[in-house]
């Protein structure tokens, strides 16, 4: 069967037209050497297939193109697969954007000398689905981009289906009146003293990626989900500063939505801003 080309990223990648408006990205050795746009492919030499099933995954697809390298956007493909076809897990879009963020910062920082190892809790017992799914995922990721993450590395990725975890009974969309969140946590950041600066940046502006999708996730019910006390106070306990940023962002949501985010929403801002000021050489929590 010869399947039609929608683009070419390399020799061995390419994103293909399956008919009914249906596309998916296709790896294989070669697969796609000297081929163009519009030209066939043989589907025999297909090694693994990726489907963009909704038209916003393919958004997302083309949005992720502009910054991260094929490879990692396939990595993150393949990790999601998994995910949906071992554990039958349902994702919300927009995890292909933000985890392909990740693994992307994380391999430029390990291939600079600057990776750190995560110290965010151990949440394995509340949700060992998501932490077997990462720890697939890692190996993916080491094999795929032939670098070696620490085993801490399970945590952020597992984090990552945790926030992004949906039913597939809700409904994402729907015409209510959008919040400029970006607004809202930049004027609470610069209210405690922080900013963007060029050490901080893409910390920064991984946060910033992160809100764009707060609204899908404030709207989604899984987001009702808590995490176990013990780990709020660990959080509190360790990070007292970016604790406090974290609950004044919380207000000001409440203040304009009049939804509170929960323990799960709220660690991965602490998270976030723990590492902005980490980053940037300040102490907040000193």
């Amino acid at each position: 069967m010869r399947l039609l080309i929608e683009q070419v990223f390399n020799n061995n990648t390419a994103v293909v037209n399956l008919g009914d408006n249906q596309h998916a990205i296709v790896k294989g050795k070669g697969i796609a050497f000297n081929k163009s746009k519009k030209s066939f492919l043989d589907s025999s030499k297909i090694e693994r297939i990726f489907y963009l099933d909704s038209e916003e995954s393919q958004k997302d697809l083309y949005f992720l193109l502009k910054d991260i390298p094929i490879d990692v956007v396939t990595t993150t493909y393949e990790i999601v697969d998994y995910a949906k076809k071992n554990f039958n897990y349902s994702v919300m879009d927009y995890i292909y954007i933000t985890l392909s963020d990740h693994i992307f910062g994380a391999y430029q920082r390990y291939n600079n000398g600057q990776y750190k190892e995560s110290h965010i809790p151990d949440m394995s017992d509340n949700y060992l689905d998501e932490y077997l799914i990462a720890s697939k995922g890692l190996n993916i990721i080491n094999h795929n981009l032939n670098i070696q993450l620490p085993d801490s590395e399970i945590k952020n990725i597992a984090l990552h289906f945790i926030n992004a975890k949906t039913d597939k009974k809700v409904v994402e969309h729907n015409d209510e009146v959008k919040v400029d969140f970006n607004k809202i946590i930049k004027r609470v950041m610069i209210k405690n003293n922080i900013f963007r600066t060029k050490s901080n940046a893409n910390y920064y502006d991984r946060f910033m990626v992160h809100l764009q999708y707060l609204s899908q996730r404030l709207k989604n019910k899984s987001q009702d989900t808590n995490f176990d006390k013990k780990i709020e106070l660990e959080m509190e306990r360790d990070y007292p500063g970016s604790t406090s940023i974290a609950k004044q962002i919380s207000f000001e949501i409440k203040q304009v939505m009049g939804v509170e985010l929960s323990s799960k929403e709220l660690l991965y801002f602490i998270i976030h801003i723990q590492r902005i000021t980490q980053e940037d050489g300040l102490n907040q929590n000193k």
